[in-house]
């Protein structure tokens, strides 16, 4: 706070030059010139003890945003001096030198944290933009940018040092590999990643990290029968004979066909907001849309799902185990396996714009039929197992079913996603896992 303080008194001074630079030759104005360069670059020196170099770009991009607020002030008081004591033109000369100074900061900083902000999102990004011309609102979104990327910069280095604190420990060096498996309409891609940023997280901390690598579309069983062929490639690649599963919504259900099979290569199983009881809206829907327009809806999903990577991607299916019903008959008949650990995660929202679209629009559906929920599936359908964990962060957002497995990498506040799957698996190695 005080290099900001110093920081911002001293380019206040130095675009307001102009009354003094007026008076002297040419070198003085040279000097000016270089002291500005320099002055647009110091801001990377309060930064250079960030952990990781997009924090120290966002850093300076805040501070320099930073002055660029605090100094308009100063601006506005000592051109209504000028004008009052020297006359238009002084004030008009002074005024065009102060504008191009604070102009160079501005989009210096703006330009840095757009570039290398990870929290700020489409959204923001955007509406900075749009605001850019309008007075007042300008500065408004000048302020949520800055305070935004000021408290990633802070959540970030300390999750940093934290990580390269307990390196040595390997916290998550679990005995049995990971196998993250994801839920319906989705693969394993890279980009975006399913998974957010939790994957690289758990290698940090020791994890050994494998993905389902299954269709985004199939009926359970089927689902089963490929992760049952992954596990078992898993398991010849890294020598061990068992997985840790985690399985996030439909994925959960697969899992449980998976050991309800061959429950001999799974070492736990931890379901996260899987509907083990269904959803209720899936019913209501696959009512009230005609046959005909859920066959063309399949159709053109399967199509591209095949386009994608999907072998035989099959919607309907899909869909129709994700029902109440089906999901109610198949919690009865696959209780929980012996000599398997398994437990349950489950969260919701506390309000539709907590979630990112769909999950706001989708959460008002699952709320009349089902009750609370993650904008999707129902609290009253995540317990599994010897216990469920619901997350319950402060505040009045809530975590959506995308949140729970960092699909949008947003920060939440209340709530370290990526901690949490730290000190998940953690809990697996302390049970000799």
């Amino acid at each position: 706070m005080l290099f900001q303080c110093i920081y911002t008194l001293f380019y206040a001074m130095l675009s307001n030059a102009y009354f003094l630079l007026d008076r002297l030759l040419w070198w003085a104005w040279l000097c000016w010139t270089a002291l500005l360069i320099a002055a647009n670059v110091l801001p990377l020196a309060a930064a250079r003890k960030l952990s990781a170099r997009h924090l120290r770009v966002c850093r300076h991009g805040v501070i320099c945003l930073r002055t660029f607020f605090w100094s308009l002030p100063a601006d506005i008081a000592v051109h209504i001096f000028l004008l009052c004591r020297f006359g238009w033109k002084t004030m008009g000369l002074s005024l065009l030198v102060c504008s191009i100074a604070e102009a160079i900061l501005f989009w210096n900083g703006m330009l840095c944290v757009y570039c290398a902000s990870v929290q700020l999102g489409i959204w923001h990004r955007m509406v900075g933009l749009l605001c850019g011309i309008v007075p007042i609102l300008n500065l408004i979104q000048l302020v949520k940018i800055t305070r935004i990327v000021s408290d990633e910069v802070e959540f970030e280095d300390a999750k940093n040092r934290l990580d390269a604190q307990r390196h040595e420990e390997r916290i998550c060096a679990t005995r049995y590999p990971l196998l993250l498996v994801h839920g319906v309409f989705f693969r394993d891609f890279k980009f975006p990643p399913y998974w957010g940023r939790i994957p690289a997280e758990l290698e940090k901390n020791g994890a050994q990290v494998f993905y389902g690598e299954h269709q985004s579309a199939a009926a359970v069983q089927d689902s089963a029968a490929e992760l049952l062929k992954r596990i078992e490639e898993v398991c010849a690649k890294t020598g061990c004979e068992k997985v840790n599963v985690i399985a996030h919504s439909k994925g959960g259900l697969d899992i449980r066909a998976a050991a309800a099979l061959h429950p001999e290569h799974i070492a736990s199983i931890t379901t996260i907001n899987t509907p083990h009881r269904g959803c209720g809206f899936a019913d209501y829907l696959l009512e009230k849309v005609p046959e005909r327009t859920q066959a063309g809806i399949a159709r053109a999903y399967n199509a591209a799902a095949h386009c994608l990577g999907d072998q035989k991607p099959d919607f309907l299916a899909a869909v129709r185990d994700l029902t109440a019903a089906r999901c109610q008959a198949f919690d009865r008949a696959h209780p929980a396996p012996d000599g398997i650990l398994c437990w349950s995660v489950g969260s919701v929202l506390r309000r539709p714009s907590g979630g990112k679209f769909p999950l706001n629009f989708t959460y008002r559906l699952a709320k009349y039929f089902d009750g609370p929920n993650d904008g999707l599936v129902a609290e009253s359908s995540f317990a599994w197992g010897e216990d469920c964990t619901y997350l319950t962060p402060s505040g009045k957002r809530g975590i959506s079913h995308g949140d729970v497995i960092d699909l949008n990498r947003e920060n939440i506040p209340g709530f370290d996603v990526r901690e949490f799957y730290v000190q998940l698996v953690a809990d697996l190695k302390q049970r000799g896992l």
